[in-house]
């Protein structure tokens, strides 16, 4: 692990902010060049708000996505987005469709996938020319596709089944993160929400029938995925963390369930330095499936949650911190929101000083627990 791993990044952030009305605005309208400018605009403000709060590493916000999948599918081609498959829960545990056209359309795989650009092309340039600070990029885990773009009939007239699918993304993946290091940034996060259905017993279900797999076999599929990727990724003095989320698109989630049932294997399988675990609500579980994380790694542990605009008790923060550190070194524990503030670019139900706030909050706790 990097040695500035320890001392660096004590307070963290999943990476996307809330995106103004009139940026919204430009996209739906249409405009690039307008959209380009706001984009730009937001950008310059949320890094400086970053430095402002006393953040060390710095994300664009994800300003110039529709969501959290777009770098992918908006690099590649072979998406078709005039249709797609249910594929969300809500609270009540009810199956829940998208509009198509909808900004956060996810679109289904029609034809052969082809790179043509770098999923970060729109991003990276300027944010290396502006950030303060250390960059820190956010891709979508190449196993969040397969369960949301395959549709049969259609996705398997070119991929005979999602593994296949699967191999093709990953091979786009790792050659394309492979290239972040050389370009300056110094800490890459994969979010994979998909590993959330192993958690929980409907989606465990929903893998076996929509899938055709047994779920730790499509467990170990999904670790060796994500593990090829972080592997090309692996250089000296660049992080790497895996964002473990359980449904945020519009302050709503689809899966409950603690770690307990993948905890051994998930953290000392995957490759990485940094697991970013949700722990805002009883839906997360206890803390004790931390025991199983390697002495060395480091977990950051999302107890600031970005669902609600209500602020936590900054008491309560710490005593949560001290529970987690019974399960493993509080050195190896930083702090972030349990996910980002806007996975699509719609964001959640909260306002823009409110989200300020609770990222002030992650400071400010992060400063009172290791100085």
């Amino acid at each position: 692990m990097p040695v500035q791993d320890k001392l660096q990044y004590r307070a963290d952030n999943v990476g996307s902010f809330l995106r103004p009305a009139e940026l919204l605005a430009a996209r739906a309208a249409g405009d690039p060049a307008r959209l380009g400018e706001l984009e730009d605009k937001h950008v310059l403000h949320v890094l400086a708000k970053q430095k402002e709060l006393g953040f060390e590493i710095f994300t664009d916000g994800e300003a110039r996505r529709r969501n959290f999948m777009s770098p992918l599918t908006e690099a590649v081609e072979g998406f078709d987005f005039e249709d797609e498959v249910p594929r969300n829960w809500n609270a009540a545990g009810q199956a829940t469709v998208k509009a198509a056209g909808s900004i956060h359309v996810t679109g289904i795989v029609k034809s052969k996938l082809k790179q043509v650009r770098p999923l970060t092309a729109d991003e990276l340039p300027f944010l290396r020319k502006h950030s303060p600070g250390d960059i820190k990029v956010v891709l979508p885990s190449a196993t969040q596709f397969p369960a949301i773009a395959f549709k049969s009939g259609v996705t398997d007239k070119v991929y005979k089944n999602h593994s296949a699918l699967l191999r093709d993304i990953v091979d786009i993946m790792k050659k394309d993160i492979a290239t972040l290091p050389a370009q300056g940034v110094k800490y890459i996060q994969i979010d994979a929400p998909r590993y959330s259905y192993y958690l929980d017993p409907k989606w465990r279900e929903w893998i076996r029938k929509e899938i055709g797999m047994e779920p730790e076999a499509a467990l170990d599929e999904a670790i060796a995925a994500d593990n090829e990727c972080f592997r090309a990724a692996r250089k000296p003095g660049v992080i790497l963390a895996i964002h473990l989320c359980r449904g945020n698109n519009r302050s709503h989630w689809y899966a409950s369930g603690g770690y307990d049932a993948i905890a051994e294997k998930l953290f000392n399988t995957l490759e990485v330095d940094r697991f970013s675990l949700e722990y805002d609500d009883e839906r997360s579980g206890s803390f004790e499936p931390l025991r199983f994380v390697p002495k060395g790694k480091v977990v950051i542990l999302g107890i600031v949650t970005t669902k609600k605009p209500e602020l936590e008790n900054p008491d309560d923060l710490v005593r949560r911190i001290s529970e987690a550190a019974k399960y493993m070194p509080l050195e190896d524990i930083t702090l972030s929101p349990q996910c980002g503030f806007a996975s699509t670019a719609e964001g959640n139900l909260l306002t823009e000083d409110e989200q300020w706030a609770k990222l002030k909050l992650v400071i400010e706790t992060a400063r009172r627990v290791w100085g």
